[in-house]
């Protein structure tokens, strides 16, 4: 306890002297100075970096043909075709030009952002020009079909639908159409101020290349033209012809056919040995296609400035660097001054007649290839334009010297060519001579043949098997329709009478007859016209040894009309390609100097078609007989068979049912519908032979001896006067 006490007092004096303390004040402090930092020492200075090991570039992937494609006009930033827009407020590609002149429109268009395909729902950035990711992504990888401004459509068209995209123009024949209708009806001469010029726009290739198939030129109604120009394998496309990314002809390629070529313009100066007509009519049939085309270009303007200045009543000049290129001439001096071709001076007298005529005129000069793409189809818009205006204009332009068409193998836009269109292919029966494969697959095959692809005539591969050489298929004899075999002594004429050899033959229809049962004058239901078909040429060549016509019971007929040396075979006497005869050689002989004097020519003096007149030539006398022969026919189905009989040349099957007995086939009679039904085995004889001279318009030089034997026995035998006329005697 007592030390429990003592420490408790302890702790009262120390609590006492703390509360002292706490009230006595204490002396304030002297601050004790911060100690002076010491300097940093001095960094050591870094090691270097060690050596780094060594290692390969960085590798970058290379764009396939990028520097090609670099070079290209489609890269051309500085170009009108991608800077148009540039000055624009706001700067952009309006929807309607971006699909061509950018690549997001283009992109747009194609589907390949995601959007529809086939729209562009907005403007596009400038900046652009056509680059790799236009072309090259999934939608186009499969895209190969193309709508052209007229609304129709090419399928199965391959890698260049996307070139067609863009070089297809931006109008056609429905557009002006359709303009026409809505301003001024049908009457065409009439100026509208609701009419204005339509501009095909540029570089529209694919509209030349394919030309009625798509309708980018003015197609007058009426009027055949030429679909795709049908160059040979190999060479049908655009990027067959163009490299892709250069955009540069195949040079080298072309030179391979066509020798001698080395440059662009050793192209230009090309000129088809089909294409061997006079297009322009200035007399010169060895220049260039493009030539011929200017030619008519220079005609087509001609009659332009004076249908305006005469019918629209205000001059018109032509400017092809200034919008809208058709201007007022305010001085009638035929050039585009700087003060007239301007868009405030644009023409404004528009017809419908001139704009049809102008827009083909411009289609003729925007497409700088056109010549190679489809040149015909340019030529035959460009001749029906002048023809066109040449009914309205005081001075129209002299027609006469000038070709619209090329000669028949090559004439594209003819029935021979154009009969299978709507069908899509051309018929086995028909494609040995109706297609451009035809022949060398019959010639190839041992004499099968397919349905073939319809065609724009005849190419060089439809008779060469070398297109270097420009050797023929070899053709050593021809079997005919009657199965009589035949050779000439130069089998490369041969090649043509694979053809013109016509399809019937004089045994076929006699078996046709028997098989009737009918007697000569007995109608009977099953015979129908046997259509000998066209240009038979080779067979009325080789007469009685083909019988290719009708020939009589117990009468005698010519075989092949033997000509001098030299002149035996249709090649010698026709032109290979532009088959037109050589008249300069027939001249030699015959002191001819035309084909029209062909059908002077006489070499005896029997008056074999009783007219009492022995100066005409040989052509006079078949066709005189014919003559006599159809009037035989129109009295003999009258009174005979019962049944009045009408011929008309241009509709098959030629042969119809005179309703009206009035001896002229009008249209309601020339239909298919109405074709004669009233055959008796005698009048089928007369209506095969009338035709079959009728449609070898040579028949007088290929064997018109032998032609006039079996005219003399038909018109006998169909009940014609034959008493002042003399048959021809056969040949020993």
């Amino acid at each position: 306890m007592k030390h429990k006490h003592l420490l408790v007092g302890l702790l009262l004096l120390a609590a006492a002297m703390a509360l002292v303390a706490c009230g006595t004040p204490s002396p304030t402090a002297e601050a004790t100075p911060c100690p002076e930092a010491p300097p940093c020492p001095d960094c050591p200075e870094a090691p270097a970096c060690p050596d780094c090991p060594e290692c390969p570039e960085p590798e970058v992937a290379l764009v396939p043909f990028e520097e090609e494609w670099a070079n290209s006009p489609h890269n051309d930033a500085e170009a009108e075709a991608f800077t148009h827009w540039d000055e624009d407020d706001p700067a952009e590609i309006p929807p309607n030009c971006a699909k061509c002149h950018s690549t997001p429109g283009y992109i747009a268009f194609m589907g390949a952002d995601g959007s529809e395909f086939g729209v562009i729902e907005g403007p596009a950035p400038i900046g652009t020009t056509v680059e790799c990711a236009a072309c090259h992504n999934e939608a186009t990888l499969d895209h190969d079909s193309v709508v052209f401004p007229s609304g129709l459509e090419l399928t199965d068209m391959g890698d260049q639908a996307r070139c067609m995209e863009c070089h297809q123009g931006r109008s056609s024949k429905v557009t002006v159409d359709e303009n026409i209708a809505e301003a001024v009806g049908e009457d065409l001469d009439t100026v509208s101020e609701d009419l204005g010029f339509i501009n095909i726009h540029y570089y529209a290739a694919g509209a030349t290349r394919y030309g009625t198939e798509v309708k980018g030129g003015y197609e007058y109604d009426g009027l055949e033209y030429d679909p795709r120009f049908d160059h040979v394998e190999g060479y049908q496309s655009c990027i067959n012809c163009h490299d892709m990314h250069t955009l540069e002809l195949k040079l080298e390629e072309c030179a391979v056919c066509h020798e001698g070529v080395a440059s662009v313009e050793d192209v230009k100066a090309i000129r088809f040995v089909g294409s061997l007509n006079d297009y322009n009519g200035n007399g010169n049939v060895e220049e260039s296609i493009m030539a011929e085309m200017a030619g008519l270009q220079e005609l087509l303007y001609q009659n332009i400035r004076a249908y305006a200045a005469e019918v629209a009543g205000s001059p018109i000049v032509y400017d092809s660097h200034a919008y809208p290129y058709f201007f007022i001439d305010t001085n009638a001096d035929g050039e585009a001054g700087e003060d007239e071709a301007n868009y405030g001076n644009q023409y404004a007298s528009w017809t419908g007649r001139l704009l049809q005529a102008a827009y083909n005129y411009q289609v003729s000069q925007k497409d700088p290839g056109a010549y190679a793409h489809g040149g015909k189809y340019i030529i035959q818009l460009l001749y029906d334009s002048i023809a066109d205006l040449n009914d309205q204009v005081a001075s129209p332009v002299d027609m006469t010297p000038l070709h619209r068409e090329d000669p028949g193998h090559f004439a594209a836009s003819g029935e021979p060519w154009r009969h299978w269109d709507e069908d899509g292919e051309v018929s086995a029966s028909c494609s040995k001579c109706h297609s451009a494969e035809g022949l060398p697959t019959f010639l190839t095959t041992g004499g099968d043949t397919y349905p073939q692809p319809v065609a724009s005539g005849l190419n060089c591969a439809s008779c060469h098997d070398d297109l270097t050489t420009f050797t023929q298929y070899p053709s050593e004899e021809v079997e005919f329709p009657s199965g009589a075999v035949v050779t000439f002594e130069d089998p490369t004429a041969n090649l043509c009478l694979n053809c013109h050899q016509g399809r019937q033959s004089g045994p076929g229809v006699e078996a046709r007859i028997v098989s009737s049962g009918a007697a000569d004058d007995e109608v009977s239901a099953s015979l129908s016209f046997s259509n000998p078909h066209y240009f038979a040429a080779g067979a009325t060549l080789f007469g009685t040894e083909v019988q290719g016509a009708y020939e009589f019971t117990g009468q005698s007929y010519n075989g092949r009309f033997m000509h001098v040396q030299g002149f035996q075979a249709c090649i010698e006497c026709h032109d290979t390609h532009e088959l037109k005869v050589k008249v300069d050689q027939c001249g030699t002989c015959h002191g001819i100097s035309s084909e029209e004097e062909l059908h002077d020519i006489r070499m005896t003096d029997v008056d074999f078609d009783g007219d009492g007149d022995t100066s005409t030539g040989i052509a006079v006398e078949v066709m005189n007989v014919n003559d006599a022969i159809l009037d035989a026919i129109y009295v003999y189905a009258a009174e005979v068979a019962g049944t009045p009989i009408v011929f008309e040349s241009h509709s098959y099957p030629y042969w119809f049912v005179d309703t009206n007995g009035d001896g002229v086939a009008d249209p309601d009679e020339a239909q298919y519908a109405n074709q004669y039904n009233a055959w008796t085995p005698r009048l089928l004889r007369a209506a095969y032979n009338y035709t079959w001279a009728l449609k070898d318009p040579g028949s007088y030089a290929h064997n018109g001896l032998y032609m006039l034997q079996v005219l003399y026995d038909t018109l006998q035998d169909i009940g014609g006067d034959v008493s002042s006329m003399t048959r021809p005697a056969v040949a020993q």
